[in-house]
């Protein structure tokens, strides 16, 4: 198999594309050849040397999302056959052209998904959803605020809120993300005033939900954006981990915030958030009502200008490697 790996700690002069053995199946676990796949910015993170790989996944490849196609499955599962089109999380080495994953960790993928949008789907709609309707309990008619909503876990978050009943709004930094998130259907507000601008959309009485995917640079503004006994539920912190926030308005407004990851969760809770995105976002992404957003492709061999590509601005959705089999 063709797989990307980290020769070390650093930036992408150590991310190499190399040859290794097929990996094989065993127990419950399955093989998925895959043509396409997601780039996350847990990745980078892996790469620098802070986001180390769970224990049983590969050290060294990274990769949190499969999509394509069961090749070979091991003596005790149940739910595939090779030839089926799947999609679904791994704790690491999502990155290569062979990748072994759970049978539970794993979706049907739709026969109206194309084979890239499928790659563009697991990590970000599964992670979105777990966060906004799973943990956060967004209802029908309540305010969603997303937080890089041009981004792929942002993008996603946007079309679920929206396909949930609710009013979502999405703060960006720039005029193409503005038209991009504006034309998923939500309404759009600026990050530098976001707290402002979402005080006169509501009323004064701002967001329901707010899902946090850039981190502490957005606090304590975030407890001015927040509804009374509203939710805050922190996913990403790549612009910085650190805050001081004011407990007396916690506390004046009721307010929970939480934090959550998703990579690192025991199989039997990674397959509960599997089976909830089955039931309550595939139908949707069937029907085209939910639809992924791709910003860029790349072939396997371009995979540092991917990594480039992952951490720079503007980008609009989910950025993939093409491994061409």
């Amino acid at each position: 198999m063709r797989a990307v790996v980290f020769t070390g700690a650093g930036g992408n002069e150590v991310i190499d594309l190399v040859e290794r053995p097929d990996p094989v199946p065993t127990g419950n676990d399955v093989r998925v050849r895959v043509r396409y796949a997601g780039l996350n910015p847990a990745d980078a993170q892996q790469r620098n040397g802070i986001y180390p790989a769970p224990p049983g996944s590969p050290a060294d490849i990274p990769g949190l999302e499969v999509s394509g196609v069961v090749e070979a499955i091991g003596e005790s599962v149940t739910t595939w056959q090779p030839g089926d089109r799947v999609f679904g999380l791994v704790g690491g080495g999502g990155l290569a052209d062979r990748v072994i994953v759970n049978e539970r960790h794993l979706a049907r993928v739709p026969d109206s998904l194309a084979d890239a949008d499928a790659a563009a789907v697991p990590e970000a709609y599964m992670t979105a959803h777990d966060a906004i309707r799973s943990q956060a309990g967004l209802r029908m008619g309540e305010t969603l605020l997303v937080h890089g909503a041009a981004g792929g876990v942002g993008s996603a978050a946007v079309q679920i809120g929206l396909a949930a009943g609710a009013r979502v709004i999405g703060v960006v930094r720039s005029e193409s993300s503005h038209q991009a998130v504006k034309a998923l259907g939500a309404e759009v507000v600026h990050d530098a005033d976001f707290a402002a601008e979402v005080a006169e959309l509501t009323g004064g009485r701002g967001a329901d939900v707010i899902l946090e995917l850039v981190g502490a640079p957005h606090f304590p503004a975030n407890l001015e954006a927040i509804a009374v006994r509203g939710r805050i539920i922190v996913v990403g912190v790549g612009a910085g981990s650190e805050v001081q926030i004011p407990l007396l308005r916690l506390m004046q407004k009721r307010i929970r915030v939480q934090g959550t990851v998703l990579r690192a969760r025991p199989i039997e809770q990674k397959a509960e958030v599997v089976r909830a995105f089955e039931r309550e976002v595939l139908p949707a992404l069937a029907s085209g009502r939910v639809r992924p957003v791709i910003d860029q492709i790349f072939p396997a061999e371009q995979v540092r200008s991917a990594f480039d590509r992952l951490e720079g601005k503007g980008k609009v959705g989910k950025v993939l490697l093409d491994f061409g089999v």
